[in-house]
């Protein structure tokens, strides 16, 4: 266990993020999920309505997961597979899979670190990337998939407090085209990204990536 999870695990509690509510629902999307191999699942409306009315009936439940997952639905998207002798199916956050428009609120004191756009079929959408020190070391935490709006205001080194609604998750297709969720990943060390991180590795590169992102659970806490 890395030092940073050590001390995440230390502490009592944090700020929930998700606050609608909604009690959480497991989700999986590897191989052991047979719909992911007899559905297609390539329209984000029907992958949505697959997540909210099926998965999730009828929007009841967030969904959650994911952590480590070597995950199917990236085999279809050119962003993940563009290098064929590397392609990318694990999966370094943890989703929770809520409502268009669902706000987002920080976990613990931060600064804004980066945030961008990434505007490709696939990719983040609006991401926002935070900067936390706790018990003398400095971390990141990432959230993907947000709304255009949860850019406007933003600058480099502006406070969030915990607990201060900072954003929210964003519609299809400004949110990288995906049914709407929010990519929460806790990072060790950005090295040189701004507004940006791999969240997704090749099964090679699993055991760096892993201890470099810790899981998301050690703040989220939800139980699942």
């Amino acid at each position: 266990m890395s030092e940073l999870a050590k001390l995440l695990r230390q502490q009592s509690a944090f700020t929930s993020i998700v606050q609608n509510g909604k009690p959480y629902c497991k989700l999986d999307f590897t191989v052991a999920n047979n719909d992911l191999l007899t559905r297609d699942l390539s329209e984000t409306v029907d992958f949505s309505n697959y997540v909210f009315n099926e998965m999730l009936s009828e929007s009841r439940f967030n969904g959650i997961g994911g952590y480590g997952e070597d995950r199917v639905i990236y085999r279809h998207r050119k962003h993940f597979t563009a290098d064929a002798e590397k392609p990318r199916s694990i999966h370094l956050g943890v989703d929770i899979w809520a409502e268009v428009g669902t706000p987002l609120y920080a976990p613990l004191d931060a600064t804004v670190h980066s945030f961008a756009f990434n505007d490709h079929y696939g990719d983040y959408g609006p991401t926002i990337i935070l900067t936390h020190e706790l018990g003398g070391i400095t971390f990141f935490t990432l959230y993907g998939h947000l709304s255009l709006t949860s850019l406007e205001g933003l600058h480099k080194g502006k406070t969030i407090h915990a607990g201060e609604r900072f954003a929210a998750i964003g519609p299809y297709p400004e949110n990288g085209d995906w049914p709407p969720h929010l990519h929460f990943q806790i990072i060790g060390d950005m090295g040189s990204y701004q507004g940006d991180f791999p969240g997704v590795c090749n099964a090679a590169d699993r055991d760096y990536y892993l201890n470099l992102c810790p899981d998301p659970e050690l703040i989220l806490r939800t139980g699942y």
